[in-house]
């Protein structure tokens, strides 16, 4: 199978994670791509396969004769698509020798504009995969999937030298879950990459650190004839709140390594109000001076309302990973050299997001991130070359070789 066939293949089988299912996996439809990947992994050799309970499956490439003193290497990608577009029914729809202009969506209704997503004016030329428009494709991450899958083949096929290498594919990473239940005795590796997005002359190794926020308010109701001096309006509370962030400070005003406050959700009434936010941040020291704007705003409205009348609980959710990956300058020399072998010119990039390998770095695991070819991700308008892939594919392949020799 090209790498082609398997992305198509993928991308058809519904695997939307949802935040709001308590379960692990969050979808039960990620089960399904498990299963087809199982199968595949064990028809291309791959061996001690382990599928865990919570849907992670690993999987060994033993070292080839002669490279078994290298170091293992570790790949890994996300089976979920975000629960931001709709992923179910996705029809792909592949432009042969794409013309670099607007494209049409018949069925959706609408018109990607290059105008708008510039970055399809560099693409022309190459075989363009999208979908029909009214869905998201997929490429974040079932791009990752097949790049990978697709270098576990070719090495099979040429009978390619190489050092021990491990697989991995985890549940739910678009919901922050990716590594909840991840196994480190399965993936028996000093270092990894994750194959995530973004396009394949980037290596992205910074990231957000990474907060959910939680206000809840407390009001106190009364009939609105009779409300003078009684009533407390919890909603009103949440209003108040978040007048008082700054407005420059959420994502639709920031880029780069700017951090922000998001407000993800709200909900409420005259008795009870929530609001969620997500904390973001890439330099450490202003990302916990982010947190206490919000506790020190907390406890301003307790003074004015009443200790009882809100209540802030934070949860971190994941670290910059730079702060792990500094410390293994290889990991981004031999990737530069790899992105080079296939005719790009390396760049890095801050993710204004996060990973798997953000939470696995954390957690011991050095694991900055390869690009796959793919853009404008989490929306129907999200698109993959075929010639991406082909090269993202190559570059594992590269970073499979130079860690042979690797000493």
């Amino acid at each position: 199978m090209t790498v082609q066939d398997r992305f198509i293949e993928y991308v058809k089988i519904h695997t939307t994670s949802n935040e709001e299912s308590g379960t692990h996996p969050s979808f039960e439809g990620e089960w399904d791509l498990l299963r087809v990947l199982e199968n595949q992994m064990r028809e291309l050799g791959v061996e001690d396969i382990y599928v865990s309970p919570s849907c992670y499956i690993y999987g060994t490439i033993p070292a080839t004769p002669g490279c078994e003193n290298a170091p293992a290497i570790g790949f890994l990608a996300h089976m979920d698509t975000s629960p931001d577009a709709k992923g179910r029914d996705v029809k792909p729809w592949i432009h042969e020798n794409y013309d670099g202009q607007d494209i049409c969506f018949e069925k959706a209704g609408t018109v990607m504009k290059v105008d708008d997503y510039k970055e399809l004016s560099r693409l022309k030329g190459e075989t363009l995969i999208t979908s029909d428009g009214t869905t998201l494709l997929g490429s974040d991450d079932k791009a990752g999937i097949a790049e990978i899958m697709t270098a576990v083949s070719v090495l099979r096929d040429k009978d390619i030298p190489h050092g021990p290498i491990h697989i991995a594919f985890t549940p739910d990473e678009e919901i922050g879950e990716g590594t909840d239940g991840f196994e480190l005795d399965k993936f028996p590796v000093k270092f990894a990459y994750t194959v995530d997005g973004g396009d394949i002359d980037t290596l992205e190794y910074e990231c957000f650190n990474a907060s959910t926020a939680v206000v809840k308010f407390f009001g106190i109701s009364a009939h609105t004839g009779a409300a003078k001096d009684k009533m407390v309006n919890a909603a009103n509370l949440a209003v108040e709140f978040h007048s008082m962030l700054p407005i420059n400070e959420r994502p639709e005003h920031t880029e780069g390594r700017e951090g922000f406050f998001h407000l993800h959700k709200l909900e409420g009434e005259v008795n009870e109000a929530t609001l969620v936010y997500l904390v973001r941040d890439h330099d450490k020291e202003k990302f916990l001076e982010r947190e206490n704007i919000l506790k020190d705003l907390t406890l301003k409205f307790q003074e004015k309302y009443g200790t009882r009348a809100v209540n802030l609980e934070i949860e971190e959710t994941y670290s910059n990973m730079y702060d792990w990956i500094k410390e293994h300058q290889h990991l981004v020399d031999n990737a530069f050299e790899a992105i080079k072998s296939v005719g790009c010119e390396p760049k890095s990039e801050a993710i204004r997001g996060g990973t798997d390998g953000a939470r696995l770095s954390e957690l011991g695991l050095p694991c900055p991130n390869l690009g796959t070819g793919g853009f404008f991700i989490h929306g129907n308008y999200e698109c993959v070359t075929v010639e991406r892939m082909q090269k993202a594919t190559d570059i594992i392949l590269k970073l499979i070789d130079i860690y042979k020799d690797y000493r």
